[in-house]
């Protein structure tokens, strides 16, 4: 099951489980899409992976199976890439 997580990585914006704004890699970190494209350059500063849009899980399955609550932030996620 895909983890909706609650914020972006990046700068701490809200992304709730409707947001079109939400990117994610394959481990599904996750970044608003201004950090994502500004920030980033489309690649998660985590494991270098490809940032796409995450879906958006619709009301009745979101109702049993609820986004994540836990918030990620790492102020520093925009120094990993040049290093």
């Amino acid at each position: 099951m895909l983890e909706l997580r609650p914020n972006c990585e990046c700068c701490d914006r809200d992304l709730p489980p409707g947001s079109r704004d939400a990117m994610i890699c394959t481990f599904e970190c996750t970044f608003c899409a201004d950090c994502a494209a500004d920030v980033l350059g489309g690649i998660c500063p985590n494991c270098s992976g490809e940032l796409v849009r995450r879906p958006v899980r619709p009301p009745a399955a979101l109702a049993r199976h609820p986004a994540a609550t836990a918030r990620t932030f790492n102020p520093d996620c925009r120094r990993k890439l040049s290093a």
